[in-house]
């Protein structure tokens, strides 16, 4: 297979890059940790502040949500006026909120300063994959998205284990505080690192361009809609909320005309439509989309299973999917250095072993007694982890191999909006799914399997797009 790759507007001092990759790794991590960490300090916040259960349910939905609506725009913004202050305010937005989040006097507090610390994390991420265009090509380029993909891993599958590790040291009273506090000290060392390592690209585009607050406006009404009723549908009843759907459906159509219409009369649109004749970048997308509507919803799924129906323990519930987090760590790096010389076959490969991986949790899960379920299903959550690491880096290196370097900030935030969007979706509906099968009697076991059965198919749709 025969691969074209960008290269950087300016090359960077060879030791100054990898130390760069290294801050927007810390950031990437602080992040995306956020994402699954909170989950298991809910307790903690209820008994420790007294929120009820819609603020719970905001505090995790929140984020989510404002890290979704932010990605696009700052990706943008970054394209237009320099990554490094766009990474740099992020950055120092997020660590300012996070403690904030965790000096909260309020439940109602603690959700504002949430959906602002889910805006700021929503501003880094698309920063540090434009930065990677940046700074590196080619092979390079692959193994810097390996580590990425590492560290993707590790924070979503390590948060559990962190929080249940926090928790249980500090208390349930004020365990939930440390949470937050955590994000501080990388936070302060990574605005340190960050304004002395990254570089000093210049906007990326030679003259200066508009923002374009229609499309802004039109892009966020429409990622709301569609997110919004997936994040709260355990807590919104009735069907009323459904409506949504097609209303965000609409307003992303207007998105599509306007976008269109910026480029006829040639103002600079929010997204390039371009970048979607790129064939690789728009299969790229719908792997992203496809797999982590899966992926995401097993680790939400798991713990559920394991603290509910097993009587696991948070933080045994974090110990037990620390295998994959490992393992995914290691394919990651792997599949960085791999990429390159077998391209899109990788890609079908780690998500077959991610399939073999789930198939294996749904034996063990139904021959294992529960009490030892932990132990006996680490074999296959390292084959499921490593099989993940092959997969997300080298689809993200694939997706983003053509994309102009001006144009990767903006790329970088459409793939990551749809990744926030599959999560979504898919925890909603396999939450449906679990809890229904619960509520009709069904053995917690059986719903584990169907939930594992969704989330194959998934993987398998992820494959047909490989195709």
């Amino acid at each position: 297979m025969t691969t074209t790759w960008a290269k950087p507007q300016r090359p960077a001092t060879e030791d100054r890059r990898w130390r760069a990759l290294g801050v927007c790794l810390a950031a990437g991590f602080i992040s995306l940790l956020d994402t699954s960490i909170v989950n298991v300090a809910l307790p903690s916040i209820e008994h420790g502040l007294g929120a009820s259960d819609a603020a719970q349910s905001w505090v995790v939905s929140g984020y989510a949500l404002t890290f979704g609506l932010a990605l696009v725009p700052a990706g943008r913004l970054g394209d237009m006026r320099g990554r490094r202050q766009a990474f740099l305010i992020g950055l120092t937005v997020f660590t300012l909120a996070s403690t904030a989040c965790g000096l909260a006097a309020s439940p109602d507090w603690l959700v504002v300063f949430r959906l602002i610390q889910g805006a700021a994390a929503g501003m880094v991420a698309p920063q540090t994959s434009g930065l990677i265009q940046q700074m590196f090509q080619g092979a390079e380029r692959a193994r810097a998205f390996g580590l990425l993909g590492s560290v993707i891993g590790v924070s979503t599958a390590v948060g559990p284990l962190a929080g249940g590790l926090i928790i249980d040291a500090v208390g349930t009273g004020d365990g939930w505080r440390w949470v937050f506090f955590v994000n501080l000290p990388i936070g302060v060392a990574a605005l340190a690192a960050g304004l002395r390592l990254l570089p000093r690209f210049p906007p990326s585009t030679g003259r200066r361009e508009e923002f374009d607050p229609v499309g802004v406006v039109l892009l966020g009404g429409g990622v709301l809609a569609l997110m919004l009723p997936l994040v709260q549908e355990q807590q919104w009843t009735g069907r009323l909320k459904w409506a949504l759907l097609p209303v965000g459906g609409l307003l992303l159509c207007l998105f599509w005309a306007w976008e269109r219409r910026q480029g006829r009369l040639g103002r600079a649109p929010l997204v390039d439509l371009e970048l979607f004749s790129l064939r690789s970048f728009t299969r790229g997308a719908l792997i992203s989309l496809s797999y982590f509507a899966g992926f995401t919803t097993v680790f939400f799924v798991l713990a559920l299973f394991l603290q509910n129906a097993a009587g696991y323990s948070a933080l045994a519930s974090g110990l037990t999917v620390l295998p994959f987090a490992v393992s995914s760590a290691v394919g990651a790096a792997l599949g960085g250095r791999l990429v390159v010389r077998h391209g899109r076959r990788l890609v079908v490969i780690g998500l077959s072993a991610v399939a073999v991986g789930l198939l294996g949790i749904a034996a063990v899960a139904w021959l294992v007694p529960l009490e030892d379920l932990g132990w006996a299903a680490a074999v296959p959550m390292i084959i499921g982890g490593i099989g993940s690491g092959v997969t997300v880096p080298p689809n993200t290196t694939l997706t983003l191999t053509l994309v102009p370097v001006k144009r990767a900030g903006a790329a970088g935030g459409v793939l990551q909006t749809g990744q926030r969007v599959g999560s979504a979706a898919g925890i909603a509906v396999v939450g449906a799914v679990y809890f229904a099968h619960l509520a009709n009697g069904g053995p917690a076991t059986e719903a584990l399997q169907l939930r594992l059965g969704a989330v194959l198919t998934s993987c398998y749709g992820a494959e047909r797009a490989c195709a």
